[in-house]
């Protein structure tokens, strides 16, 4: 029997074997695109029900415009170096909510969000860019989708 577990688990390792689009590291995606930005999706959106969007108009704008930026530029690039499939489940949104908890974080598909508090660190549009662009990387690179999958295995093997 733990040799049938065994080789369904393996099996299942090496069929959810994927490369990461921008380094090419080996990574576990055992969730389809779609799975993902379905919960994604309805996360995001209880999520901005109970946040309070930033009155800040200039470091609202700010924020929407250097994501933009760096969401184009990694867009360019994929499509220039073969890899626009992986631009197709992106829908890039930016927003800055008020939060005094130096923080921001993405969710699959792009929605990125930036707390207020984070911005007396980042002082300027470049070392925003640094956050924002922290937080495209772990969208394009699909970390969420990672981590799922890596669930899926500790409760699998939990099981057994």
């Amino acid at each position: 029997m733990k040799k049938g577990i065994v080789a369904v688990s393996m099996l299942l390792l090496l069929s959810g074997c994927s490369s990461v689009a921008l380094t090419g590291r080996k990574q576990l995606l055992l969730v389809s695109d779609s799975e993902v930005m379905s919960l994604s999706n309805s996360s995001f959106q209880d999520y901005m029900k109970t946040a309070k969007a930033s009155t800040n108009v200039a470091n609202t704008a700010m924020v929407v415009r250097v994501g933009k930026r760096i969401a184009n530029a990694v867009e360019t690039y994929l499509r220039n170096n073969g890899m626009a499939d992986q631009i197709q489940n992106f829908a890039w949104e930016f927003h800055l909510v008020q939060d005094k908890e130096p923080n921001a974080f993405c969710m699959p598909g792009g929605k990125i969000v930036v707390n207020e508090g984070i911005l007396p660190y980042t002082q300027t549009e470049e070392g925003l860019a640094i956050v924002l662009g922290h937080e495209v990387g772990h969208a394009v690179a699909k970390h969420s989708a990672e981590r799922l999958s890596q669930q899926m295995v500790v409760l699998m093997a939990g099981k057994y």
